[in-house]
């Protein structure tokens, strides 16, 4: 509430009032006189002295500004002012970042209790509409969860301002979500109000950035169809980012960590349990659970690659899914090892076994997985990626796999004879934000907030080709 004096040049204080109101329904209350005052005032053109040479823009579900961020830089580069007119944002540390880089500007609350006609006249809507209902990490409820119909909102501002563009971003997976319908709905209902659109999946590994990390970029113009493709390839690898001579990890994981492994051995490995292959280290590697016979790494080595395979699936006569119990009859046909019991049972005992059932698929109400009482128990390996303290040790001449809230923290880099967590800073720049963005937060939340946000640099790109339909 102290920022509300900032926005007193662009809103009626009814306005605010409307929007700032704790209940919806109290709000909707509002004498019908008030509220067509302040739409009145939202619909009012502006200056038209400097229509020629600023871009107007709103900003919803903002995030910490980073699609923001890369129009602006655009706008930049062709000679001309921007100007942000609304900015929507729920999160309460997201919405502190963005009074951090913005203090003069009033950040409004949840988009679904503002009305269309209440925001302010803009050229281009930026946003990055929640994408858990289409990730691949979710469910993938998609426009079954409640976050997925969150784009019905853009639909709705776009439809009642009727902007000259937008531009939109989410995962890759809302491509191909239910088989591609999803997607699909959403581009046939932009193009129905009029837009041009064109869409493409980009990494930011081409954009100068050292991140693998593909979205999909949606973009729509009045003025003609904007061209997302033949962007000039910048290459980047993690040493470009990385700060040097910062305090190093002493944690009693980290230093058994190094008891067995050096410095170089540990570059661009991976530590969890899940899957094989020469870029993993295993809890049963560092014995962290307790000592492990080389005949019991072998049987977890083992599990590891069979419990991925289908047939067994078959044979329990469920649907496929990666990483399945596997009952100590299914065992022996891979191990035949004569003490398998006991090894079976001291696993399990350590924790680095569970004895549970197999997984069915179930449809409804939703799209889930449940364990199924009626089959036979098996043995599955316990822990995901995220089990351990470290869940990789990035290569300095490589670069970064795609960032997520849940696992930044867990990111180590070497340094100084040893291994650290990255810097915010260091996460910042592996998503191209500008040395002098401000993101002063702890730790937690600060990761949290880059793990959801865009890469800029994609966006600058993108937003240079939007804007040139524009002119």
């Amino acid at each position: 509430m102290e920022n509300k004096q900032h926005n007193i040049k662009k809103y009626d204080d009814v306005l605010q009032n409307y929007i700032l109101a704790e209940d919806s329904a109290v709000a909707y209350q509002m004498s019908i006189f008030d509220m067509s005052a302040a739409i009145k005032r939202a619909k009012t053109p502006h200056n038209e002295v400097d229509r020629d040479s600023t871009v107007y823009f709103v900003d919803l579900f903002a995030g910490i500004g980073g699609i923001r961020k890369g129009l602006e830089l655009a706008v930049k580069q062709m000679g001309l002012k921007s100007e942000c007119v609304f900015t929507s944002e729920i999160k309460p540390y997201a919405i502190d970042v963005l009074h951090q880089n913005h203090p003069d500007e009033f950040i409004y609350g949840d988009i679904t209790n503002i009305p269309s006609a209440a925001i302010p006249n803009f050229d281009i809507l930026c946003a990055g509409f929640p994408c858990q209902a289409f990730s691949y990490a979710g469910k993938r409820l998609g426009f079954a969860d409640t976050r997925g119909t969150l784009f019905f909102e853009v639909e709705r501002i776009l439809k009642e301002k009727k902007p000259k563009g937008f531009i939109l971003e989410n995962v890759e997976g809302l491509v191909n979500h239910d088989g591609g319908k999803t997607f699909q709905t959403i581009i046939n209902h932009l193009e129905s109000l009029g837009y041009h659109v064109e869409y493409k999946v980009l990494n930011a590994l081409d954009f100068g950035v050292p991140q693998d990390r593909k979205r999909i970029y949606i973009i729509g113009s009045k003025n003609g169809k904007p061209n997302l493709k033949n962007f000039k390839v910048s290459k980047s690898s993690i040493e470009d980012i990385l700060e040097k001579g910062m305090p190093t990890s002493q944690s009693k994981f980290v230093t058994s960590l190094l008891e067995k492994f050096n410095i170089n051995e540990l570059i661009g490995k991976s530590i969890k349990d899940k899957r094989g292959g020469t870029n993993n280290i295993h809890s049963w590697d560092l014995e962290i659970k307790g000592p492990v016979s080389e005949s019991e790494k072998e049987l977890l080595n083992a599990m590891l690659k069979e419990r991925r395979k289908k047939k067994w699936a078959e044979r329990y006569g469920i649907d496929w899914m990666d990483g399945m119990p596997l009952t100590e009859s299914f065992i022996r046909e891979f191990f035949p090892n004569k003490n398998l019991s006991n090894m079976l049972k001291d696993l399990t005992d350590k924790g680095y076994l569970v004895y549970e059932h197999p997984k069915r698929l179930v449809r409804e109400p939703f799209l889930h997985r449940e364990q199924d009482q009626n089959l036979p128990k098996g043995y599955n390996i316990v822990a995901g990626k995220l089990s351990f303290e470290v869940s990789k040790i990035l290569d300095p001449k490589g670069y970064a796999p795609t960032l997520v809230a849940m696992d930044m923290q867990k990111i180590f880099v070497p340094d100084n004879n040893g291994i650290r967590k990255l810097t915010i800073r260091e996460g910042m720049r592996l998503f191209g934000y500008p040395e002098d963005y401000r993101l002063q937060l702890r730790e937690k939340e600060a990761f949290d907030l880059l793990g959801n946000t865009v890469v800029v640099p994609v966006i600058k790109a993108v937003a240079e080709r939007l804007l040139a339909t524009l002119k």
